[in-house]
């Protein structure tokens, strides 16, 4: 604590003292005239002796003793020490505490008014021996006294504030605010004022307020950005022994566009070689602007110069410079040098500082071009030749030409690349750039040849140049006319005569364009053809009148004028009624004329039933094993075999059916073997002879059919020998054998064995003459 605040508490002290002694006095005046008051009246009960509304005490007092805060005292103390006076309430016996004899009571802390302003307590008398009630508790108050013990603080600091560059005097800042903890209600502990401790002569502040203002003009923020200012409050209203608290603020100066692009140099040189291509980068330049963002945008143009047209000029979005490039093609030996005028310009102006402009300026470019070896250069941009076709080798095609554009001017060799050139039709003088071909060319197969040709400059850096080179193959009448379509010509068999049945086009592979002609005639060998007739419609067409292959002449009208003869295919269909081709084959005729398409598709389907009848009926047979010819009763001469061994019996049906000879009036045609299907069957051939009706001449009959059976070569022979496997089962028939014949007797007579022939002589005189009986036997022997 310092001495002023010592000396403040103190006074304090004696104040309260004096207090607590002018209310005692008050006290006792009040109860004498109370005791006075009481002769020749009625009694009552006396009010306590002693009444506080409050006490003070200093803050922050830090003396070697305890606080005196003030002393409690009842009427009914007499002062013998019978009387207890008790403190209660908020600190009591921590803080404040009581003599209960004199009743004084003492702080034995030090208290601040910041953490608690006032404290409640209640006091009490009682009778020390029996600690009852003298007097009801009465509740008083200790405030504590403030003293100036809190500085001003700045609760926000520290500060930032921007504020535009160039503004005028007194500008707003921003401001500043600090708060004391002190009693604001009294004395000047709590009443503040602001000052400025750093910062002049650009800024300053309010006492009163705390706000900060611009104190110079035309702050600029390109020579000083930012500012560090340094504001004071200090109590006790400014004087003397008050106390105090800083707070820093950090101002920034923002910007505004005043001030124009300006090129560092006046005159930029540059330099260019001839071989550069369009678009490449010349060179940069850039305006100075110290101004921020869009303040110190700029933007860049040419204005002015002989090279306006051969260069541009674009913007670095990244550097923001304005980058100089070729447009087109410079050359050292037509221009050295040109000149260009730029201009960089500010696009957003601030009105207020429009008077100190202008935003802009400009800067002169002289940009040299550097000689450079460059290739060759032919004199036309391409070529177009022609040669015609078939021409033999060696013929001149054309000729290219380039030259070298540089002052030393070296001679040019000339070559064709193979890649362009690959079945290398066509050869190049090295010297002079003559093209010629290498072998006869036909358009049909290629009518444009696009090769390029290469010129390389000798004696200086190799390089070369192409030229595209387009050469055209000229047509010549070498190919003859052919027919537009071969397609086959359908007719009906019942066209009229004179009836227009077709009109043929031709078409040539030369190219003849709308001079194109063609004519046509019959050829030699059918011109007196009387079933056609050929009208040449001399538009290059052809009407055919009335199968046949019906040679045709083509001829052009070219030079030389080129023929061939072409075949056209007419058939000869069958038509329905409505001349609807119904079928056509390569004979006329085939089907009768008016069968309708329902009748063809019945007869058809008759053919495939009738086939899948026989397909059956042959399957069922080989499966059974039966003869297809079934008599009703049978013969014991069904079969003539002639046997190299015994035989199978009956039960062999691979023998020749002799069915026939038992009917030979109804045989139609030759019977074919039942084992061989063939696959044709030929009528019966003028000049054999057969059997007249109801004949017996077996012997006739047979030489008949031997000799049909040798003249056919589809039928198998007569008399074909058949070699049997194994012997079958008895025959109904009985046995053929006469080894028993003498013996047995049979019913059977044998007299027709006599009208057999010669053959059957011997068989007649054995059997004919005499009965004979014929028994059943497995085996036969061959006879």
């Amino acid at each position: 604590m310092t001495a002023a605040q010592y000396n403040h508490s103190l006074l304090l002290l004696s104040l309260s003292s004096c207090t607590n002694f002018l209310l005692k006095c008050h006290l006792s005046m009040h109860r004498h005239k109370q005791r006075a008051g009481k002769e020749g009246q009625v009694l009552h009960r006396s009010k306590r002796g002693w009444v506080w509304n409050q006490f003070f005490v200093i803050e922050e007092y830090t003396g070697p003793d305890p606080v005196l805060v003030g002393r409690l005292h009842s009427d009914v103390d007499s002062g013998d020490g019978n009387i207890k006076y008790i403190l209660s309430g908020e600190g009591a016996g921590t803080i404040f505490v009581i003599d209960d004899k004199t009743g004084n009571i003492h702080a034995t802390k030090t208290l601040d008014r910041e953490e608690q302003a006032q404290y409640t307590l209640t006091a009490q008398a009682v009778a020390r021996d029996t600690n009852k009630p003298l007097e009801p508790p009465s509740e008083f108050i200790v405030k504590v006294q403030d003293i100036n013990d809190n500085p001003p603080e700045f609760l926000h600091g520290p500060y930032y504030a921007r504020v535009p560059e160039m503004s005028n005097v007194g500008t707003s800042v921003m401001q500043v605010t600090a708060t004391d903890a002190d009693d604001p209600t009294y004395g000047n502990s709590a009443r503040l004022v602001y000052s400025i401790l750093q910062g002049q002569p650009y800024f300053s502040v309010e006492p009163q307020t705390g706000i900060i203002r611009t104190a110079l003009p035309n702050m600029d923020r390109e020579a000083r950005q930012e500012y560090d200012v340094v504001i004071q409050a200090k109590d006790m209203g400014g004087h003397m022994g008050g106390l105090s608290g800083t707070t820093e603020v950090k101002i920034t100066l923002t910007d505004v566009n005043d001030n124009p692009p300006k090129f560092p140099q006046s005159v930029y040189p540059m330099s260019v070689s001839e071989d550069k291509v369009p678009g490449e980068e010349v060179g940069r330049l850039k305006a100075k602007d110290p101004d921020l963002g869009d303040n110190g945008l700029v933007n860049y143009r040419l204005i002015d110069g002989d090279g306006m047209s051969m260069f541009e000029l674009t913007t670095d979005s990244e550097t923001r410079e304005a980058v100089i490039k070729l447009k087109k093609p410079v050359d050292f030996e037509t221009k050295r040098s040109y000149t260009l005028k730029v201009e960089g310009s500010n696009p957003h102006v601030d009105p207020q500082f429009l008077a100190w402009g202008p935003y802009k300026d400009e800067a002169t470019i002289k940009i040299s071009v550097e000689d450079a070896d460059e290739p060759p250069v032919f004199v036309a941009p391409s070529y177009t030749f022609e040669v015609e076709e078939n021409a033999p080798e060696g013929t001149l095609v054309g000729r290219v030409h380039a030259k070298d554009t540089d002052v030393a001017n070296n001679p040019v060799r000339y070559m064709i690349p193979r890649y362009t050139d690959v079945e290398q039709f066509f050869s190049i003088n090295s010297e002079d750039g003559m093209i010629t071909t290498t072998r006869p060319l036909d358009r049909e197969t290629q009518a444009w040849h696009n090769i390029s040709v290469s010129a390389t400059e000798i004696g200086g850096h190799h390089q070369d140049t192409k030229v595209r080179v387009n050469i055209k193959v000229k047509d010549v009448n070498d190919n003859p006319p052919e027919f537009a379509t071969n397609n086959e010509v359908l007719m009906c068999e019942t066209v009229a005569p004179g009836k227009v049945i077709e009109t043929v086009s031709a078409v040539d592979k030369d190219e003849m364009a709308h001079r194109q002609h063609f004519t046509f005639s019959l050829a030699p060998e059918v011109a007196h053809n009387h079933n056609f007739s050929l009208k040449d419609n001399r538009d290059s067409t052809a009407s055919i009148y009335d199968v046949y292959y019906l040679p045709i002449e083509i001829n052009d009208n070219g030079f030389p004028a080129m023929s061939s003869t072409n075949t056209l295919t007419i058939r000869v269909c069958s038509c329905d009624s409505k001349d609807t081709i119904l079928s056509c084959n390569v004979e006329p005729y085939v089907l009768p004329a008016g069968l309708s398409t329902g009748a063809l598709i019945a007869i058809l389907a008759c053919i495939v039933i009738l086939l899948a009848i026989v397909v059956l009926f042959v399957a069922l047979r080989r499966q059974k094993k039966e003869p297809l010819i079934v008599f009703e009763e049978e013969d014991i001469r069904e079969n003539i075999i002639t046997y190299d061994d015994e035989g199978g019996g009956e039960e062999d049906t691979e023998a020749f059916d002799i069915a026939t000879l038992q009917n030979p009036d109804g045989a139609n045609g030759f019977l074919p073997r039942k084992d061989i299907k063939p696959e044709l069957q030929y009528p019966i051939r003028p000049g054999i002879g057969r059997p007249a009706a109801n004949s017996v001449d077996v012997d006739d009959f047979i030489k008949t059919r031997i000799a049909e059976a040798d003249s056919d070569p589809t039928a198998p022979p007569y008399d074909s020998i058949q070699i049997y496997g194994y012997e079958g089962r008895g025959s109904l028939a009985g046995s053929l054998s006469s080894l028993e014949s003498v013996t047995t007797e049979s019913d059977l007579d044998y007299d027709y064995l006599q009208s057999w022939g010669p053959r059957f002589k011997k068989l007649a005189d054995l059997y004919g003459t005499k009965d004979c009986s014929v028994n059943d036997g497995d085996d036969g022997e061959d006879s």
